[in-house]
This record gives C-alpha cells, structure tokens and sequence, in this order.
C-alpha cells in the first residue's frame, strides 16, 4: 500500500478531526490512496473525499492524533485503494481494512486488486444455481440459498441477527467442493467483535474462514472499505482460485449510517432522511458484485445483514436492499417473544431463487412441494389466529383447531434449534413432515396423492 508519486505535498492547511486539507495538490480524484508521513518517520492512511482545484481533503483511516500539519507529507497514489489477494487471507483475523488484527504478519501475495472492484459484464453471467445449506432449518427448508445469490436478513434492534449470521457462516456448505467464508462485521462493539471471533474460530482455523472486524469506535471511512476488501478478497478466492464463497455482511445499516456520515463531511445535498442521493447505487455496487461467471469456477454468494429501524420495512435502507437483492430473511419480535431461535417469520420470507437451487438432483425431490403446503398452512393458521382474537376460540370449528395446533408445532419443532445446531436436509424433512401431520388429511391438499401415502396420510372417503 505504498504511494506511486513521487511528489509529497507538505502544505497541509488543517488538521479537522479524523481530515486533513492539503493545498496546492494537482490532479488528485476522489477516494484516492492516499499516504501520510508523519515527522516521526510514521506512516498513515487516508481517502480522499474532496477535490476542488487545488484542494483535496483527506481522511485519515487510523487517527489524527500526534499530527503536526507543520511536519506532514502528503502522497497520492493515482488510484484508489488496492490490497494483495490469494489464499494467503485464509484463517487471518484482520481488521476493517485489512491488516492483521490475530498478531500475525501483514497478508501478501503476487496480486493486487482495487476494493473498489470491476463490473462484471452481464453476457459473461451464469444464473445462481444449486445450494448452500446453512444448517438452519427455516432458510434451507423455507428460502433456500441458491449459490451467487444475495438474499439479505433483515432485523430489528434486540433480535438475535448477529448470533444468526454468525451460525450460518460457522455451519455454511456446499456439499465437499472448495467453499470459503468471508465474514465482514461493521460498527460492531467489542463484545460482539469478540462473540463472532469465539463463534468462529474452528471454520478460521481449518483456513476456511476469512474474518473483517470493523469496531464502533473506528474510523466511519474504515467501515466504508470493510466489504469492499471482503468482496475483493471473495472475487479472487472464487474466480480465480475457483472456490465457493459465502460473504456474510453485518450490519449494512451501520454501513449506510457512515456512508451518511462521509457524505455529510463531503457537503454533499442529502436525500431521503440525510442519506446521500446515491445509496441505492452504492449499495448496488456491493450486493451485484457476487455471482457466477460462464467461463470460471466457483461463485460469489452475498447475505448482508440489517437492522430496520423501529421495525420499519419502509426505511431507506431495507427498501432499497429490497429492490436490489433477491428476496429476503425477515426475523421477527413475535417469534422470538414466543422463545424460538432463530425467530424467523417464514410468510415474510423469501427465496426468489429457491427454485434454481432446491427440489429434485440438489436438496430432495419433494422439497418445494412441502415447503408449498408448509407456507401454505401456516398462512391459514395465521387467518385462523386472528378469527380467535376477533371471536373467541368457541367460534372455531375442529378443523380451524387443528391449524392452530399447527402453527404451534411449526415454531417450536420445525423452526427450533440450538444456535450451535446444524439441521441436516433429512431431519429438517423430518420435521416437515412430524408438524404436517398435526393436519387431517383433508388440509393436505397440496401434496399428491403418491407423496402422502408414502408417510402414512390417506384421504378419508365420505359416507
């Protein structure tokens, strides 16, 4: 990460918080490397956020204190921000930009790539296809993760996202072939900083696991490169390496809520609640650079994490997560106020790739067909919940019983488990079918008849 330029620009007007303005600068572009020499002899980071003739205001990426504008010399590279790539980032704890925070060396190797990325040209894209199974029961079963997919896991404050993430990047797989994780955590406190490490450390130590830690108290243009270093990273390890990576991204809210911070130290004209006017793109130029390519092996799979704020879907930052991505994990207070984990909310979510990657030669023959008559059920059970509270349970016939039954059992021992649990397709069958047959036959209907009879269902002939 050294400078090409030779010229170091030493008239540094001001040093404003974590900014620097230089004077006099020529030919310098925003989000430029930059790096400064301190009058120690040490040498720090920094991002160009502004460039106006001859001005350039820098952020600095460790911190301004010690500086002397009077000793600093300021380089900029040309370009913007390139780190080294190759399996070298396989088992090492860094932090948001990159460097070693497990006390190891700084990572190396022969390439470099810019963490901006590149655009991939939409003819050279293969469609997502085939799984990976998480381990957990109501997204491999309900909203299965298809391979170059981005499905987000959208939450709100109090809720158990991060313990979910975490579970779903320790048990991921692709079934024996070449899979790494890429695990990008933002504005995390340092207890979390310290859960995901623990939870993590058996995938990180089998060098399958690739782990960025951006804390609350660093730098807010750290937590603007932290995925942009994980997808850098994730590209090289699946294009050309030809593995199966998972990138799981959490939480993108912090992520957006810096991004408005830069924007507003930038004095750029804010949109839609003080975020920049260009949010939707920028969130797109994360989320679109997974997937596969014609011509490579392996794939780029992204599930970013967010919370909505006071639960609402409306917010800028889900609502056009939601635009871009393809579908949606949504957990909700009522699952978990019931005590399930993960608390799921399986009619909100969706897979809208499910069908690329589940059903017959990749997760089981029946699988789509029972997720149908799961969701199908529960949206009854659901309808039948709400006739109770409007007219009391006396109004219910047998029937309508029995789907409330169903939901009860549907929560508690079909979307249950241990947050150390990892479900396997058959017991997550297993479930399905052991919470379908607190149905009659009758509300099975979804199901043909061959599949019915195979677990003992047959449909009772009127008298």
């Amino acid at each position: 990460m050294t400078a090409r330029s030779e010229v170091e620009y030493t008239n540094v007007r001001d040093v404003h918080g974590p900014l620097l303005v230089v004077e006099g600068t020529e030919g310098v572009g925003w989000d430029e490397f930059a790096v400064i020499t301190l009058g120690t002899g040490e040498r720090r980071h920094g991002l160009v956020l502004e460039a106006d003739r001859d001005l350039a205001v820098v952020q600095v990426l460790e911190d301004t204190a010690g500086m002397d504008p009077r000793r600093l010399r300021v380089a900029f590279t040309g370009r913007p921000l390139h780190i080294p790539v190759g399996p070298g980032w396989l088992g090492r704890v860094c932090n948001g930009r990159g460097e070693p925070a497990d006390g190891g060396p700084p990572v190396t190797a022969a390439e470099q790539a810019a963490v901006t990325g590149y655009p991939i040209n939409p003819a050279r894209r293969r469609p997502p296809a085939e799984p990976v199974l998480t381990g957990v029961a109501a997204v491999d079963g309900l909203a299965t993760l298809v391979r170059g997919q981005k499905l987000p896991v959208f939450s709100v404050a109090g809720l158990r996202h991060l313990e979910l993430a975490v579970q779903m990047a320790a048990q991921a797989t692709v079934g024996g072939e070449p899979f790494s994780v890429v695990f990008a955590g933002m504005g995390l406190t340092h207890a979390d900083a310290w859960f995901v490490r623990e939870a993590l450390e058996e995938r990180s130590a089998g060098g399958e696991l690739v782990l960025l830690v951006n804390t609350a108290d660093e730098p807010v243009i750290e937590r603007l490169l932290t995925p942009r270093v994980a997808l850098t990273v994730a590209e090289h390890l699946a294009f050309a390496m030809g593995r199966h990576v998972l990138v799981v991204m959490t939480d993108m809210t912090s992520y957006a809520e810096a991004l408005r911070e830069v924007s507003a130290a930038r004095g750029e004209i804010p949109g839609r609640r003080a975020y920049p006017g260009y949010l939707y793109s920028d969130l797109a130029s994360l989320y679109e650079r997974c997937g596969r390519l014609k011509d490579r092996p392996g794939s780029v799979t992204v599930l970013p994490v967010l919370t909505m704020p006071a639960g609402d879907i409306t917010h800028p930052v889900p609502d056009l997560t939601g635009y871009i991505t393809e579908g949606q994990i949504v957990l909700s207070r009522d699952a978990e106020a019931r005590g399930v984990y993960p608390p799921v909310d399986a009619l909100a979510s969706l897979s809208r790739l499910m069908r690329k990657g589940a059903g017959p030669g990749r997760t089981g023959p029946d699988h789509l067909q029972v997720a149908a008559q799961l969701l199908a059920a529960l949206a009854r059970a659901r309808q039948v919940g709400e006739l109770a509270e409007l007219a009391g349970p006396e109004a219910l016939s047998p029937a309508d019983r029995r789907y409330l039954d169903f939901e009860a059992a549907f929560l508690h021992r079909f979307v249950d488990q241990r947050p150390d649990e990892a479900v396997t397709l058959d017991e997550i069958f297993e479930r399905a079918w052991d919470v379908l047959l607190t149905l009659g036959p009758e509300q099975l209907t979804m199901l043909p008849p061959e599949l019915r009879h195979a677990h003992g269902v047959h449909m009772e002939r009127p008298t």
